[in-house]
């Protein structure tokens, strides 16, 4: 009996053993296992820590380009993830705005200029940014595109448009011809042109865009470039003004001047024919230096300002869209140091480089002959494009009226005296100094 309480005493002594044994060890995989997941967490909030940052942009074009940009921006803030991530631009306006409605949408966005973008801000979806580090690198005419009516700055402006005629130097060599310096000398050349049976002016009426830009071109030259336009802004005068009317006269007497079939051709199809030397001018924008460069590597084209009846020349320019903030980001402070990177001389010769666009950032030149001569008469000789800075508003738009009257004119439907009735009308039912 003895023996028999002593074997069971011993074995359950042994399982007693066992089992704290056991225990330790399963305490000690606790511990590794707690240990792994503190390092995992650890790992999870280190990454965490790295704010990222969304951008929208209808310039889908731009990807890589923007890539240097992000890269160039780490180099100071690491810890700010950043990803470029654009909309094709004909449903930009309606995918941010829907984003936007629903309280969500990029962290920082492309904005339109003036007033198409200052409404997105006046419905409180864009956060005000008075307050960051840099602006005063800008003139007020460049900050204006995104200054609210309240005084608050929205955006920080990107790069400057300008419109002029670039020219086929190759051709007007061949022909004996000099760049025209006063209207009449350009109606010179373009009668010229066209008597060796070469077409003077790429140009297409298809899209509406087109002629409300070609108007800001032309009218520059009718209308003595700022003379009329700084009294059409304050309302000294209006569209009814037979100088206007004039402009329109012009736009229309130039159709000759155009390819066949114009009424057909669109943006890529001027484009085109200028890159492919069937057409010796070309107006339109400076960011089509890239473009065209790009399709023709050896084309040998200038530009020259619009020259007026007075002799004055000049180039037609706004800002060409902004760098704003989501009202509703969850990254605002992030998304501000971002914004004031973009008004560094470091990112502005970078961006002059790389996109090839004239900076708003005064005094950056470029490599790129071309660009950097028409950077710097941008900076002395250049008009406003009242359409886009002062005539967004309405509905339909005052632009958008110009655009379609001016089809319907081109199409043989309306005179330019109709035209700048018409527009006039829509005019005084939105724009201030009408009313």
């Amino acid at each position: 009996m003895k023996k028999t309480t002593k074997y069971l005493v011993l074995f359950l002594f042994t399982m007693l053993v066992t089992f704290v044994l056991a225990a330790c060890s399963d305490s000690g995989d606790d511990t590794a296992t707690n240990d792994n997941n503190s390092d995992s967490d650890n790992g999870e909030t280190a990454t965490e820590e790295k704010v990222k940052l969304t951008i929208g942009s209808w310039r889908t074009e731009d990807v890589a380009k923007y890539e240097k940009v992000i890269a160039l921006f780490n180099e100071t803030n690491p810890d700010i993830e950043v990803e470029f991530s654009p909309t094709k631009n004909t449903e930009y306006n309606t995918v941010l705005n829907t984003a936007l409605q629903a309280g969500e949408g990029p962290d920082i966005f492309h904005l339109r200029p003036y007033a198409a973008g200052l409404k997105l801000a006046d419905a409180g979806f864009v956060e005000p940014i008075t307050d960051i580090n840099g602006l005063d690198t800008f003139s007020e005419d460049y900050l204006a595109a995104s200054k609210g009516a309240d005084g608050e700055q929205y955006g920080v402006p990107l790069n400057i448009s300008s419109t002029q005629f670039f020219y086929n130097k190759k051709i007007f060599a061949d022909q004996g011809l000099e760049v025209p310096t006063t209207w009449d000398e350009f109606i010179e050349v373009n009668e010229k042109l066209l008597k060796a049976d070469i077409t003077p002016i790429a140009m297409g009426t298809k899209e509406g865009w087109l002629l409300s830009l070609s108007h800001g071109i032309v009218g520059a030259g009718v209308l003595d470039g700022n003379a009329f336009a700084e009294k059409l802004v304050t309302g000294e005068t209006d569209f009814s003004d037979p100088a206007f009317v004039e402009s329109i006269e012009a736009m229309n007497d130039l159709k000759k001047y155009f390819p066949a079939n114009s009424e057909g051709l669109g943006m890529d199809d001027i484009r085109t024919i200028f890159a492919m030397e069937q057409a010796a001018m070309f107006p339109l924008g400076s960011w089509e230096i890239p473009v065209v460069s790009e399709l023709n590597p050896d084309l040998d084209y200038g530009f020259f300002p619009m020259p007026s009846k007075t002799g004055n020349q000049s180039v037609t320019t706004w800002v060409d869209g902004s760098f704003a903030i989501n009202a509703k980001s969850k990254n605002i402070d992030a998304a501000k140091t971002f914004l004031e990177f973009l008004t560094t001389k470091e990112f502005g010769e970078l961006f002059v480089d790389e996109f090839k666009m004239i900076s708003a950032i005064p005094g950056i030149t470029s490599d790129d002959e071309l660009l950097s001569e028409l950077s710097k008469t941008v900076e002395s000789s250049s008009t406003p494009y009242y359409w886009v800075i002062n005539f967004v508003s309405g509905d339909p738009t005052t632009k958008t009226v110009l655009e379609t009257e001016l089809q319907g004119m081109y199409l043989g439907e309306v005179t330019p005296a109709e035209v700048a009735q018409r527009v006039q009308e829509n005019a005084e039912t939105s724009f201030e100094p009408f009313k």
